[in-house]
């Protein structure tokens, strides 16, 4: 069927999106006021762009993104605006309970991280701490932000990150333990998510191997 989002009204075209375009992964969006003050949400509009210099981003939405609101400025936007600093911190299914509850819409200056029952530790290159129980965890300067309607594409150049010990089968080598992560992706709906345990290896193939498979089929 087709959809024509000339038609259709915002929080329409955002169901079908965030229905169709799965899994996403989910990330905490750390950040601190002017005052100090530490504000943690999820967010699963969120990859990384380059590798050189590593950039990420993060579709931030104004309150109410999903229907006809007006375009408040969420604490999380004005923070960075504010410090030019954010971490991005993974979400695993030993987390995700935690994180549905960093996800309730708080009224501001309520600290979202104390109210699931987890804790900060210290970043190195950035004054904003990260979330401790998070195995991955990126530390971000803001490199741009772009302005899309009622949402800000945030762009973070990462300066640092921190991966659990646990989760490094060779350090030296940078060889992670991907699946000891236990990340979660963010699905369909309001409240489906998707484990990243049921794998399969497709290795890349060279042209030269797709001609012989075309000679051979």
């Amino acid at each position: 069927m087709l959809f024509d989002f000339a038609a259709l009204p915002k929080r329409d075209r955002y169901k079908l999106v965030v229905s169709t375009i799965v899994p996403r992964p989910i990330a905490w969006l750390v950040t601190r006021d002017a005052e100090g003050r530490v504000n943690a949400a999820p967010y699963s509009f969120f990859n990384v762009f380059s590798n050189d210099p590593v950039v990420v981003g993060i579709g931030v939405g104004a309150r109410g993104m999903g229907g006809e609101e007006g375009p408040e400025l969420k604490d999380t936007m004005a923070n960075i605006r504010a410090t030019g600093e954010f971490a991005l911190c993974l979400v695993s299914e030993a987390t995700a309970a935690a994180m549905n509850v960093t996800g309730a819409d708080y009224p501001p200056g309520v600290d979202e991280v104390a109210m699931a029952g987890l804790t900060t530790a210290p970043s190195a290159k950035i004054k904003v701490p990260r979330i401790a129980e998070s195995p991955v965890a990126l530390e971000c300067r803001l490199w741009q932000t772009v302005p899309i309607g009622t949402h800000n594409l945030v762009l973070g150049e990462v300066l640092a990150v921190h991966v659990r010990d646990d989760c490094m089968l060779d350090p030296a080598r940078l060889y992670v333990d991907t699946p000891r992560l236990g990340l979660v992706g963010r699905m369909h709906g309001a409240g489906w998510y998707a484990r990243t345990t049921d794998l399969f290896d497709m290795p890349r193939v060279t042209p030269a191997q797709v001609e012989e498979r075309r000679g051979r089929g």
